[in-house]
């Protein structure tokens, strides 16, 4: 983990989102923000005191709203309301998210809007520094009203309940925080309730997805350059006049990025004349327009959701200014499940036109003179062949996976919550997604690499070189048949880690 970091609530940048996931590192609000903190504590405290009914302090949730608790029992209402909803199934979701989605719940609850007490932000980072990670079931969520299951299951431990993991052991979350040296906490009025209202899983899940996704588009663009040498294509389609006349910001990006890299190739100027192709396929010729349609809705899903990482998504809310407290609905994440939506379909998309590219360099009938799956001696063996079909089998999946689930609401608890996002699920099938798509863009380098490698003695660029270089560091060229899925984990793993795009020059290539 890296050093503590200090985040002013409501005002962190994509950029310092991405080293929350990235790192996982501990992190501290500014302290301006605890008078803010204190003050809604205290039009909740002055609330339950005056006794009348207000939603979340002293009364039933959900559909059990009209019933009004009593108030000896405010401290039984917020823990059996964490205990009651730990019903989270299915696999953990990784600490690193896990670490996330408390940073994340952290940032909202410093706005000074949901009435908690100094007390449990401060167990949270602490919780954090220590390295205690709530184990949270990664399935339950229908994204309203906020990440029910999830976020329990999250602040369980912070009870002494619920489970948790510490120095790389599963435990009960008291033994976690004993073992730590930390005291759990008693829920005061409204705290259960600011803890598992909001979106804070739904927007981690969406943050990690984009975060990926976006590494792997621009290694896509990267090979995609590649490919282009490898099949002798032509770069005419790239240049920038034709990019401005479309004027999408994401085409006239992935243009340039393309040109850039495949500048000075021996291999591109041994055909400009005399080549019997008139133009080349879509899957290389429309790199800008589908990669760079992919790129703007990426960009367009990151300021969404950089938005509701700086949000408070629980319910209600405390004003301080008036000391009124209002039921809304910020804990619909509907946002976040259009964003999940979107940013799948980018990845579907990036990783059809991939695929395309990694099936033209293997056809014998359109890679303009590379051998057959790209074996130095086809048929005895079989080269590249089925690490195509991997490819096709991973887009195929990805395409059924991107079906969007913002549209398949259904009622729940008793019809009060007739509307949901399912953002949950849209944001967790990402990292899936993106692991798919990840494996794509490695095998695609591994078979650009190869064609350009027969290109011999011509010459790619510069920049190409230096990412064949890269990868020939951890996979040889291949000769006879052998084991190919080492060689395709390797060179996922330089997509994984932006090992092949810091090869070349990061300036030449978009950012998010």
């Amino acid at each position: 983990m890296t050093a503590t970091l200090t985040h002013i609530p409501g005002n962190v940048s994509l950029a310092e989102l991405e080293v929350l996931y990235w790192d996982s590192p501990a992190i501290t609000l500014d302290p301006a923000c605890r008078p803010g903190v204190e003050a809604a504590a205290a039009v909740i405290a002055k609330a339950a005191a005056l006794g009348d009914p207000v939603y979340g302090i002293n009364t039933g949730f959900g559909k059990l709203a009209n019933t009004t608790i009593a108030p000896g029992d405010t401290t039984a209402l917020q823990r059996n309301l964490i205990l009651s909803h730990c019903c989270g199934v299915g696999a953990p979701l990784p600490e690193k998210i896990v670490r996330l989605i408390m940073a994340l719940k952290l940032l909202s609850l410093g706005r000074g809007a949901s009435g908690v007490g100094l007390e449990l932000i401060d167990l949270l980072t602490a919780m954090l520094a220590k390295g205690i990670t709530p184990v949270v079931p990664g399935q339950g969520s229908v994204g309203a009203s906020g990440d029910l299951a999830p976020l329990a299951h999250m602040t369980a431990p912070m009870l002494g309940e619920g489970e948790a993991s510490y120095q790389g052991q599963i435990m009960t979350g008291g033994a976690a925080l004993k073992a730590a040296g930390l005291q759990h906490i008693v829920l005061g009025p409204k705290e259960g309730l600011a803890m598992i209202n909001g979106t804070q899983v739904s927007t981690a899940l969406a943050l990690a997805g984009l975060f990926e996704t976006w590494r792997c588009a621009v290694g896509a663009i990267v090979t995609g350059a590649l490919s282009t040498d490898a099949i002798m294509g032509s770069a005419a389609p790239f240049r920038p006049e034709v990019q401005a006349l479309r004027g999408h910001q994401g085409q006239i990006d992935v243009g340039l990025a393309l040109r850039a890299l495949i500048d000075g190739s021996e291999i591109r100027e041994a055909h400009r004349s005399d080549d019997e192709r008139v133009q080349d396929p879509y899957c290389i010729r429309c790199q800008p327009q589908v990669m760079g349609a992919c790129l703007d809705v990426l960009r367009f899903t990151a300021r969404t959701l950089e938005v509701e990482a700086n949000a408070v998504t629980d319910n209600p809310l405390v004003f301080t200014e008036d000391g009124t407290i209002v039921s809304g609905g910020n804990f619909h994440a509907e946002p976040v499940a259009l964003a999940a939506d979107q940013i799948a379909l980018a990845i579907a998309e990036v990783g059809a036109i991939a695929q395309r590219r990694v099936a033209l360099l293997v056809d014998p009938a359109m890679s303009f003179g590379l051998p057959a799956f790209l074996s130095p001696n086809p048929g005895l063996n079989s080269g590249f062949m089925i690490a195509e079909v991997t490819t096709a089998a991973l887009m195929a999946e990805n395409k059924q996976m991107a079906s969007p689930c913002s549209v398949d609401s259904t009622p729940t608890s008793a019809n009060q919550e007739d509307h949901v996002s399912m953002a949950a699920h849209a944001a967790r099938r990402l990292l899936p997604m993106a692991e798919n798509l990840a494996n794509i863009i490695g095998v695609e380098l591994l078979v650009a690499a190869q064609g350009v490698e027969f290109r011999a003695p011509l010459e790619t660029s510069k920049a190409l070189a230096k990412v064949i270089a890269r990868l020939r560091e951890d996979v040889a060229p291949l000769g006879d048949d052998r084991v190919l899925a080492p060689d395709m984990a390797a060179a996922t793993r330089l997509v994984h880690t932006e090992s092949m795009v810091m090869s070349v020059e990061p300036a030449a290539l978009p950012n998010l």
